[in-house]
């Protein structure tokens, strides 16, 4: 591995690019051929010969796979046995085995071309929602029960039965209990499950505090005029309404009637409401760095960025403001002043950011 190691750093960053994508490109073909060897081994029942009595055994015991790795690899196998040009798409990189576990259970012979043929280059979430559309569920039942304690060291995600608690209030799904966020962790989207139930509904599972819990019972009561059963997905969708709402307002200044002041900026580092409003439009609320492999599909960790740097004298204005997610504009700042934000910060020893937040004074 050294060798390896010390061949990569001697690339040039096109060679190291080029490296990555022959290397994955070759990673799939020999995942492909593996997966119509273990095909085969699965069809001639060789694993009985080496003392396993299952495939899944030949693969956790004797090739030392973990049981997940196992477990797609076989889906993958006997998938691509039964349905033609899996393992083709597989080697191309336009199907994972993640997708070809998810699908197999509902191709048939009348809709296996087609399925296939729509879930290319899908992530997960996307292939989920596919498989919603060939087989919906009905909508789960909304239901409210306290979850036993956790120990802090569980993560772990649960599914929670509908149970309802009382006869006058409906029940709401309120599952998936998790540890408290650790310090440095960067995204809680994994603590909270979203799974798709048909092509327009998800079933939404997450854990609320008691402070939560009481405030939600309260909003139930005030709505009883309008949502008589207290429908929780109803009240959920009106509370991020309005939280919406706010946010737009805060964030890039969307309102009803905005005042009638000029787009153009000025020279110090305040963003105008007016420019807010027209660079989040124009870029549509997503990073606008667009890169080798096309434009960043970010949309949380915003930022308005000067393309060019205040420093230099760009000006505040909707033309040279774009959207940035973080990470492209600490990127841009480093590619132009050869050093990171926070060394820019600290040499200059000045009180503000270099980049210009989306929040109120974050400028």
């Amino acid at each position: 591995m050294k060798n390896g190691i010390d061949h990569n750093a001697l690339l040039s960053d096109a060679e190291l690019l080029n490296e990555v994508k022959r290397l994955t490109a070759d990673e799939r073909r020999a995942t492909a051929r593996l997966i119509a060897a273990l095909g085969e081994l699965d069809a001639r029942r060789l694993y009985l010969g080496q003392g396993c009595s299952s495939l899944f055994t030949y693969c956790t015991q004797v090739l030392h796979l973990s049981e997940h790795a196992a477990y797609l690899r076989i889906e993958t196998a006997r998938a691509a046995r039964k349905w033609h040009g899996i393992l083709d798409l597989l080697a191309d990189g336009a199907l994972h085995m993640t997708a070809i576990g998810l699908l197999a259970p509902h191709l048939t012979a009348d809709n296996h071309e087609r399925v296939l043929a729509a879930a290319r280059h899908r992530t997960k979430r996307e292939i989920e929602e596919l498989v919603a559309s060939l087989r919906p569920l009905q909508a789960v039942p909304s239901s409210l029960r306290k979850l036993p304690p956790k120990s802090p060291a569980t993560s772990r995600l649960l599914e929670t039965p509908a149970v309802s608690q009382s006869t006058h209030l409906p029940t709401m799904s309120v599952a998936s209990t998790v540890e408290s966020p650790q310090p440095g962790r960067e995204s809680r989207k994994d603590l909270v499950e979203v799974k798709p139930l048909a092509p327009e509904r998800y079933k939404v599972q997450f854990t609320v505090s008691r402070e939560t819990h009481d405030r939600l019972r309260e909003a139930q009561d005030l709505l009883r005029h309008c949502v008589p059963d207290g429908d929780v997905g109803v009240i959920f969708e009106r509370a991020l309404t309005l939280l919406l709402s706010e946010l737009h307002r805060t964030r890039h200044a969307r309102v009803d009637r905005p005042r009638a002041t000029p787009a153009a900026g000025g020279t110090g580092r305040h963003v105008a409401a007016a420019v807010k409003r027209a660079v989040w439009e124009r870029d549509n609320g997503r990073c606008r760095f667009i890169g080798a492999a096309g434009r960043c599909t970010e949309r949380g960790f915003l930022e308005y960025h000067h393309v060019i740097p205040h420093a230099e004298g760009g000006a505040t204005s909707a033309e040279n403001l774009e959207l940035r997610c973080r990470a492209h504009n600490a990127y841009e700042s480093e590619r132009w002043f050869g050093v990171s934000e926070e060394d820019l910060v600290r040499e200059a020893g000045a009180s503000y950011s270099v980049r210009t937040e989306l929040d109120d004074g974050g400028v």
